[in-house]
């Protein structure tokens, strides 16, 4: 989950909506909810329209910023940042969605910032 919050934290920095992103976890022998959440986030994706419609950017500046969500990500500061975020996680033993996403948000915002520079 914590790759999860990483994911939707630089989209959302690089201008991308996050609703283009889900993680969800079905296993084989959850075919009717597999099925149901593919249906659920292709309808959502039509409703968005071709990325970077919804964001009012142009297929080139949706390049660019996809690019540099690849660079953060790959980003050594932001990696390490991560990889603490991911330990004071597992020591706090709280396993919520949105407890992960504000460890993660908090404990990558200054490596986030500087790779986004």
């Amino acid at each position: 989950m914590g790759a999860d919050a990483l994911v939707r934290k630089v989209l959302e920095e690089v201008g991308i909506r996050k609703e283009r992103y889900d993680l969800e976890w079905a296993s084989a022998a959850e075919a009717p909810r597999f099925v149901e959440l593919i249906t659920k986030f292709t309808a959502s994706m039509k409703e968005l329209g071709p990325l970077g419609e919804a964001e009012g950017l142009s297929p080139d500046e949706v390049k660019e910023r996809l690019q540099k969500a690849l660079e953060v990500v790959s980003s050594q500061r932001v990696r390490i940042s991560f990889g603490n975020a991911s330990k004071a996680v597992r020591k706090d033993g709280v396993w919520t969605k949105e407890h992960i996403d504000e460890i993660i948000t908090t404990k990558i915002a200054k490596s986030l910032d500087k790779a986004l520079a």
